[in-house]
């Protein structure tokens, strides 16, 4: 446990939580909606630093991030809860624990930051990644662990809802290498409906993340009459080459999960289509996921077309990348290559 960075005082006991953009307002005993920051005497605390629910030695490209050091490993983090109640989320037994009473909380267990750090200087592990539920709710533990890992040359990454207050973007900026952000959808009715959030604080966060020199990229889960129309799709591409077209951007094949058994998986022609609209908008980078298509996973040089960087299903190979730039043509390829 551990008190707060970000939170107000309100009256009769009442606490503002800013550490996303729910900004709940907490009554003395209670909890906000990620379920693990509470109200105690008129304070506000994270029950969960130094706690985990799950640990793991992940290639980075399962982030997914494909422009940050390729093939590198990652010791990746996750505790419970969650500010998004996400009806398809493929991790709903750490994140949906803590309200759903169908979902036993898991087991957690202590590891502290200085047993993080140690670990991967150890094991001669580059990488920290904050993932597996939304590192934002748990973001003094990120934090303290982020920094340290900083000091010792280590990077750190979050995959994230995008959900952040200023002051949490403005903290974490300077010890955050990169991020991979879920832009569910462009529409502010599928963030309420689906995932009881709002879509408005997403597209500001992304470009206050690429603006303060964090590594970007986007993954949109595409679901089968949720989000998967061409307008849609046309206005997320749009919107994120709009910021840069350097930007990343990930198109993902839905599989049924959590509450959305029913929901058939999407079709590889939707995420081919999905495809085609992410380079038509000008983005240089789009990549297919979950399906099976090298020429779909792999990096092209956007000036000659020459490969980049080779992948298929975890394999992950540099094959025409030299000091940040294309063998071939010397066109400079955006991203974080060391």
């Amino acid at each position: 446990m551990k008190k707060a960075m970000f939170y107000k005082k309100l009256d009769k006991n009442i606490v503002e939580c800013n550490i996303c953009s729910h900004k709940c307002k907490i009554l003395q005993g209670q909890t906000g909606i990620c379920g693990i920051r509470k109200n105690q005497n008129g304070d506000l605390y994270l029950h969960v630093h130094g706690l985990v629910s799950d640990t793991g030695l992940d290639k980075i490209e399962k982030k997914p991030l494909f422009h940050f050091m390729p093939d590198s490993e990652a010791f990746s983090i996750g505790t419970i809860g969650c500010n998004f109640v996400c009806q398809f989320c493929q991790n709903a037994w750490m994140s949906q624990c803590v309200r759903d009473s169908k979902v036993e909380i898991p087991q957690l267990y202590e590891l502290l930051p200085e047993k993080i750090v140690d670990t991967c200087i150890e094991e001669d592990i580059p990488i920290i990644a904050y993932t597996y539920n939304e590192p934002v709710i748990f973001f003094e533990y990120t934090y303290d662990t982020a920094k340290l890992a900083h000091e010792k040359g280590l990077k750190n990454v979050y995959v994230s809802n995008g959900y952040a207050t200023n002051e949490v973007i403005d903290k974490i900026a300077p010890v955050l290498d990169a991020i991979n952000i879920d832009l569910k959808s462009f529409s502010d009715k599928f963030y309420r409906e689906i995932c009881k959030a709002s879509l408005k604080p997403v597209p500001r966060n992304i470009k206050r993340y690429y603006n303060k020199g964090v590594w970007v990229e986007i993954t949109t889960l595409i679901i089968p009459g949720k989000n998967d129309s061409d307008s849609e799709l046309t206005e997320i591409a749009e919107f994120i080459a709009s910021i840069s077209e350097s930007i990343p951007w990930h198109v993902i094949k839905f599989t049924p999960a959590y509450k959305m058994q029913d929901t058939p998986p999407t079709l590889e022609s939707t995420i081919k289509k999905a495809y085609d609209i992410g380079k038509k908008a000008g983005l240089k980078y789009v990549y297919a996921g979950n399906i099976t298509s090298e020429d779909l996973h792999s990096t092209y040089c956007p000036k000659c077309g020459n490969k980049i960087i080779q992948r298929d299903w975890g394999y992950t190979r540099v094959v025409g990348l030299k000091d940040g730039k294309c063998e071939k043509c010397g066109e400079k390829i955006e991203g974080v290559w060391r």
